[in-house]
């Protein structure tokens, strides 16, 4: 499980490296959405007792203590070891499992999702029936993500792929691969499916790049300056036609559960990039070869596929023109103190009553 993977990154990150980024920054700079009203007025809320909560260490635990005094924290350093511990717990931060939910299930009423995607812990039908508070990690994972889908722009764009093959063969070959097949990114245009926090960090990317923008979100049709048209979800194809890169940050929902397909390439220019940092299961996947093999498409580029790990087997691996990362376009040096800081601002408000940041829609799903 996705969630499983992400405590094995979390211990690779060790306290001392904490100091590299200044808390009041990060929360400005991500700009992360408050609750609508402070979690005193929620049904049922009370200042907790005891929360179980994802660490890294003892002086890490020792960090969110300071944060949430009066509160018994027990920290673990997996999501699996959360359900020990769960019983009578008032709310899991950092871990989110059956077990664990189901273990605190008479008095859990907060938890905080470790990752930006909730659709693993929404299928918990505790968390599914809207009775318990759901934060995530919205926005957290934007700057990474952001400039991973900038790499794989330009290395579509520029044909790198072609290069690394010639440097691999000892070839100076500047005839390789002809001089209109480079495409230039200032003027042209970049649809965003998605324009949450994670699309937002790629809209703001790609215009500084002198790229014009368009982008769909499911909520309203505003968004920030540097975008020129927002869509609602239902625009998505229209729009394809007059993108060059098309990028699919969208959350997975039953709506988006396999909404790229041959009919949606079929909409795209000939010449334009598709790239997912989404979900695997958002396309189907033998649509997606054929669009490439067929020349339907210029490339793709995927960090994200259905199943996970990726088998041998796949014909993805021998697409035409396609760059496969494997799900690791929110890894950075900083990722992590993102993470923490995001975390214990979180634990922070909540035990205090004040409002939280990043509530989840369980309804729509994000």
């Amino acid at each position: 499980m996705r969630l499983l993977w992400l405590c094995c990154a979390v211990a690779l990150f060790s306290f001392a490296a904490r100091a590299e980024l200044d808390p009041a920054r990060v929360i400005k700079e991500l700009e992360l959405r408050e609750s609508d009203k402070p979690a005193r007025e929620l049904k049922g809320w009370a200042k907790p007792k005891k929360i179980v909560i994802l660490t890294d260490g003892p002086q890490r635990l020792e960090w969110f203590k300071a944060a949430a005094p009066g509160v018994e924290l027990i920290g673990v350093e997996r999501p699996i070891d959360g359900a020990k511990y769960a019983a009578g717990a008032d709310a899991l931060v950092g871990v989110c499992s059956t077990p664990a939910v189901n273990a605190a299930a008479a008095t859990v009423k907060w938890v905080h999702v470790p990752s930006a995607g909730v659709n693993e812990c929404l299928a918990i039908p505790k968390l599914a029936s809207g009775d318990v508070l759901v934060t995530n990690m919205q926005r957290v994972y934007g700057p990474p993500i952001a400039e991973h889908v900038i790499a794989m722009t330009f290395y579509l764009a520029r044909n790198f792929s072609r290069y690394t093959d010639l440097q691999r063969d000892g070839k100076w070959d500047q005839n390789a691969i002809a001089q209109t097949d480079h495409m230039e990114l200032q003027g042209r245009t970049m649809l965003v499916i998605g324009l949450g926090g994670i699309g937002t960090s790629i809209a703001e990317r790609a215009h500084a790049l002198g790229m014009k923008v368009i982008a769909t979100r499911n909520s309203g049709r505003t968004g920030p300056e540097y975008v020129e048209y927002v869509g609602l979800a239902d625009e998505s194809a229209e729009l394809a036609a007059r993108a060059d890169v098309v990028v699919n940050a969208a959350p997975l929902t039953a709506e988006t559960q396999g909404m790229f397909n041959a009919a949606f390439f079929a909409k795209m220019k000939r010449t334009a990039y598709f790239i997912n940092i989404g979900r695997g299961s958002q396309v189907i996947q033998p649509d997606l070869v054929a669009a490439l093999e067929n020349k339907v498409i210029a490339g793709a580029g995927l960090d994200v596929a259905d199943p996970e790990p990726l088998p041998k087997s796949s014909p993805l691996w021998t697409a035409p023109n396609i760059f496969i990362t494997p799900h690791v376009s929110s890894f950075s040096d900083l990722r992590m103190e993102r993470f923490w800081i995001v975390m214990r601002e979180n634990l922070r408000r909540y035990v205090a009553g004040d409002k939280v940041f990043s509530v989840v829609d369980v309804k729509r799903g994000y």
